[in-house]
């Protein structure tokens, strides 16, 4: 990518409403635009860092054996209405709508009817369970309030995982690979030092369900950390009881705030029983499906690392979900011209900052705001001696390598 090319445009301030740093760094970063309060579009920057977020844990989903498909956003009535959920006074974030040829649609908020209503078209028999199917689906919530950039918004991207298995104990076995595979996952994204497993209110279906918080000060959540176990307690269910059950002592918490990045449910029969979702076991009895759903979201994961990983000087990607690794300098007229020739070696690691009317302290200035993670100038005067400039954002390391040494991690 050339920036000369490109339409979008660093800024240096963010609308006023915006009170998160992610918010502001990402919407004058040119990562995202502001289309209204909770409704954000995806620049080309932001897009290519949401796409590699979804592409980890489309990775690590697919090892523990999830299927992918893609679902519709219009959700017909009737399951919603078998479910109970259709009712606003139930599910109070519901956007509807109604056809011309007549009935209503909602906007999904989530999946586990559709999908639940969909399985009965391939489940009749103990052979074909367990399955576990997720997506990559635009959900659509009428919060009433939204706050925090994308971190929490009116449309936004969720991984929706559910599984549908043969009984409690085959269910069970998944949703602990699952909080494993989510640990991974974070690891991967750059936040599994300071994202933990937390226990949650189960509703009716179990006594827990499982939060995963990364400690953050612009999270809506408090949760009680034991560090040493990596683990916490959601306040919802901070009791003696549920600390007793865990095996946790209060001199060992710690009192944090957290944004749920995402989480983990045992359904059990609540949908199979409202859709009747049934198969024949090993004796030909009828059984019901037992389920659950797991869910990541990508748009609000970003958010999140952007609130964590960054300084007073702008984003800091981790190298895995930056949108590119590189962002490359020319100065001087040799410099600008061996930068070009660097660029096309690896275009879809370099972003190339060869803006004619921008000074060499703005384009550093963009370096560091955007967070891409190595700034590398080509310059007359280190060509002169066949090296290049890196500096690393994290660190804020600066060395020289030949330009034999660069070329090579380009190649």
């Amino acid at each position: 990518m050339k920036l000369s090319q490109s339409f979008t445009k660093t800024t240096k301030n963010a609308p006023a409403d915006e009170v998160s740093r992610s918010a502001k760094y990402l919407l004058r970063a040119g990562y995202i635009y502001k289309e209204m309060a909770g409704v954000y579009d995806y620049l080309p920057l932001g897009m290519r860092t949401l796409d590699k977020i979804v592409q980890v844990i489309r990775e690590e989903i697919n090892a523990i054996g999830g299927e992918e498909l893609r679902m519709t956003s219009l959700q017909p009535k009737d399951a919603w209405v078998a479910s109970g959920r259709w009712d606003d006074k139930v599910l109070d974030v519901w956007f509807k709508t109604k056809l011309n040829a007549g009935g209503e649609l909602g906007l999904a908020t989530t999946h586990e009817e559709a999908l639940t209503h969909l399985m009965k078209t391939f489940i009749s028999s103990y052979k074909d369970l367990p399955i576990y199917a997720y997506q990559f689906q635009t959900k659509f919530r009428n919060e009433l309030r939204a706050k925090s950039g994308i971190m929490r918004t009116r449309e936004f991207l969720m991984k929706d995982l559910y599984s549908f298995s043969k009984n409690r104990e085959q269910h069970d076995l998944f949703y602990e690979k699952v909080s494993k595979t989510y640990l991974k996952i974070f690891d991967r994204l750059g936040i599994g030092d300071s994202t933990f497993r937390t226990f949650a209110s189960g509703g009716s279906f179990s006594k827990f369900s499982d939060e995963f918080q990364t400690l953050c000060d612009a999270g809506e959540d408090i949760i009680y950390l034991d560090r040493e176990k990596g683990i916490a307690v959601n306040e919802e269910v901070y009791t003696d009881e549920t600390l007793k059950d865990l095996g946790l002592d209060k001199k060992n918490l710690e009192k944090c705030k957290a944004a749920e990045v995402g989480n983990i449910f045992t359904l059990g029969y609540k949908y199979s029983d409202a859709l009747d979702l049934c198969f024949n076991d090993e004796d030909g009895k009828r059984q019901k499906v037992f389920m659950g759903s797991y869910g990541i979201g990508p748009s609000r994961v970003m958010g999140v690392i952007a609130e964590k990983l960054s300084d007073d000087k702008g984003l800091i990607w981790p190298e895995e979900i930056a949108p590119y690794k590189y962002y490359l300098i020319g100065i001087g007229e040799e410099g600008i011209k061996k930068a070009a020739e660097l660029h096309d070696m690896a275009p879809e690691d370099v972003l190339l900052d060869d803006r004619e009317n921008a000074r060499t302290g703005e384009k550093f200035a963009d370096a560091e705001l955007m967070g891409i993670p190595v700034r590398v100038v080509v310059s007359d005067k280190t060509l002169a001696d066949g090296k290049v400039e890196i500096k690393e954002r994290k660190t804020g390391e600066t060395k020289l390598l030949t330009l034999d040494e660069f070329t090579s991690k380009l190649s």
